[in-house]
């Protein structure tokens, strides 16, 4: 996909008068509605700001791509926009943002608008084009400038391919290093094509020959051949998406994150030529990237890796399952339930009943998903079914000793679980890698499954017992807490939501939060889920709290991101503090924790329950005391503020 076949002249705006962000997309918008690409400007616009909702399209050093494929375009389109002022368009780099490629893209086109943007992406790491685009004076100029821009690339591209051809075919006989490198990141867009541009630039700084293979949005693109690899002395894998790894197998081989082939290039050209890279051994699995480099990682960080991919998959059933139960509660408060029918709260009216049926649903599959994906990670694909099967059990609690009155061991036993799971099919693995090669295909779909379920389904009858045995202990415990007790759960675990907002200890503060709600939602909810999302709720309300009464504090775009993390704080979104806790964490850090710790003291304190594990003010009709739960939130929000406010230094005028 060529860019000069999606520019018109009839849809660029060389003189943009917006200098905020929303006026800026209304303007373009409005540009590309008048010249009929598009037939409704409310819902493209509503798609435009949604994509950025997720994150800024302003990429940074003054260049903007929003995009979006909507039923509203008629044609394939990109406009092109000129700011002389500059945008505040809340770019990556914070800077004003100068040029604007919105792609417009039908919502049946094939990816296209995916396709523009890689091909964006390569032409807009020229420098020399970028200063260009910012003096032209006439539509055709653009036009111009992209032909030549694609023809310069086209011709690059070729030379390079033949060239690298002619290295692989004369077995490298120039007195240079030769490495083989490739880039891919979960979209394919930008970083693939910035991280290729990043090697073979330093490359040729550092008299490496190199040839650069791109998984992108737009396919494979310059293919390594196996003479290729076999030439090679090292393998660069800049990469945050599986790619195809057996074909490196005997090779030295730096396994990276596609951020460190734009940022550490160096670091990773030496390492591939010096010899010193791990060799990379094939298990006959493409998928499993995690060998070599990537494996150096600590113990603990591939067990926070491997813990976070199940998390992350079982908090949508959490949230949307304990919300539809915790709506069920409400609908049966509401409508009055006879005192002798409480035992049936919740589901007594039948709107109620219908949702604590959905939520229950979903409810249940928390422990498979969370043991399922876990060892997904582990293992791959062949762990999926044996973690399901471990958090079911883990769930029904049957036990060696124990089946008629099972015990479930709940989270920690699916937690647990999880963990075997992954690693008896690792086990697996290595038994049957000696077998022969006509056997590989049954291995997937029957050795590894059967033997797995059995050997982890016996292990699960063992966990049960000792793990049942602390969850009950657990669940008692949170359960008697109360006082004094409880005020110090709580604020312990509020603390920790803000200590690294985000990172491993907020995580396990929330994970431990929504591991409580299962046992406590049938009674109105837990009083650590409470005190945790109380807590993270804390540091970016004090951010906004501070920025509006101490305004000598603060920049000006530290004033507007105030107002950002208004919403973000009552939304229960604790991220957004972390900007300015990176450009400051001596003084914000303690000042979050402080507010933080009074505000999940008083909730475990005065025993407020949340039946919700997410969801800020919007969900606060699911506490057990709203108001008092508000004023606690405020109260460690306002304490925050004020310290913020003493410790940070003035803006300097």
């Amino acid at each position: 996909m060529k860019i000069i076949d999606l520019l018109s002249t009839d849809c660029m705006i060389l003189d943009l008068q917006a200098t905020e962000k929303k006026a800026a997309i209304d303007e373009m918008v409005s540009k590309l509605y008048e010249a009929g690409r598009i037939d409704n400007k409310e819902m493209f616009e509503e798609g435009i700001l949604a994509r950025e909702a997720q994150t800024s399209t302003g990429l940074g050093d003054g260049i903007a791509m929003p995009h979006s494929k909507n039923k509203a375009v008629k044609q394939a389109t990109v406009l092109f926009a000129k700011s002389a002022k500059g945008v505040d368009y809340e770019s990556l780099d914070g800077q004003p943002t100068y040029l604007f490629f919105m792609i417009a893209a039908p919502e049946g086109a094939n990816d296209t608008h995916l396709q523009a943007l890689a091909s964006l992406s390569r032409l807009l790491l020229n420098p020399k084009l970028i200063d260009t685009l910012k003096g032209v004076t006439e539509p055709q100029q653009v036009l111009e400038l992209f032909d030549n821009a694609e023809k310069e690339y086209e011709a690059k591209e070729a030379a390079e391919e033949a060239k690298a051809k002619e290295q692989a075919d004369d077995a490298i006989v120039s007195d240079k290093p030769y490495i083989v490198a490739v880039t891919a990141c979960p979209t394919g867009i930008a970083h693939t094509y910035m991280a290729e541009d990043a090697l073979k630039n330093k490359a040729a700084e550092m008299g490496v020959d190199i040839k650069v293979e791109t998984n992108g949005s737009e396919g494979v693109k310059h293919r390594l051949t196996p003479e290729d690899i076999s030439q090679a002395v090292g393998v660069i894998v800049a990469a945050d998406k599986n790619v195809e790894m057996a074909r490196f197998d005997g090779k030295h081989l730096v396994n990276r994150p596609v951020s460190d082939g734009i940022k550490k290039t160096e670091e990773l050209i030496n390492l591939a030529t010096s010899g010193k890279a791990p060799i990379y051994h094939s298990t006959g699995d493409d998928s499993e990237a995690e060998d070599g480099e990537s494996s150096k990682g600590s113990v603990g960080s591939q067990i926070y890796k491997h813990l976070m991919n199940g998390v992350s998959h079982m908090l949508p059933f959490v949230i949307g399952g304990g919300i539809a139960i915790a709506i069920a509660f409400l609908i049966d408060q509401t409508m009055g339930v006879p005192q002798s029918e409480l035992a049936n709260l919740g589901s007594y009216h039948p709107a109620a009943a219908y949702f604590k049926t959905i939520g229950g649903t979903a409810f249940n599959f928390m422990l498979p998903v969370l043991a399922g994906y876990i060892a997904s990670s582990i293992a791959d694909r062949p762990g999926l079914i044996v973690g399901f099967a471990a958090g079911a059990l883990a769930a029904s609690g049957v036990s060696i000793g124990n089946l008629e009155n099972p015990v479930s061991s709940g989270f920690l036993g699916a937690l647990v679980g999880g963990f075997l799971a992954g690693y008896v099919i690792l086990l697996l693995k290595k038994v049957f890698a000696k077998l022969p090669k006509s056997l590989d295909g049954i291995k997937t779909i029957l050795f590894f499954p059967v033997f797995g379920l059995v050997i982890t389904g016996f292990l699960m009858l063992l966990v049960n017992i000792p793990m049942g045995a602390i969850n009950t202990g657990l669940n008692n415990f949170l359960m008697s807490l109360s006082g004094a007790n409880a005020a110090l759960l709580g604020a312990l675990l509020a603390a920790m939501m803000c200590i690294d907002l985000g990172g491993p200890i907020n995580k396990a503060a929330y994970v431990f939060g929504t591991g409580t709600l299962a046992a406590t939602v049938a009674t109105g909810g837990s009083v650590v889920m409470a005190s945790v999302m109380a807590g993270g709720m804390v540091p970016p309300l004090a951010i906004a709290i501070a920025s509006f009464i101490f305004k000598n504090k603060f920049t000006e775009k530290e004033k507007q991101a105030g107002v950002t993390n208004l919403i973000m704080g009552f939304s229960f979104i604790t991220e957004g503090a972390i900007p300015f806790a990176a450009s400051d964490p001596l003084r914000m850090i303690p000042s979050f924790v402080v507010g933080a710790i009074v505000t999940g003291g008083l909730v475990g304190g005065m025993g407020i329950k949340l039946m919700a594990p997410h969801g800020g003010i919007f969900v606060i009709a699911l506490v057990s005391h709203p108001f008092m739960y508000l004023l606690f939130i405020l109260l460690g929000a306002v304490i925050s503020a004020v310290m913020l406010g003493f410790l940070r230094k003035p803006v300097a005028e």
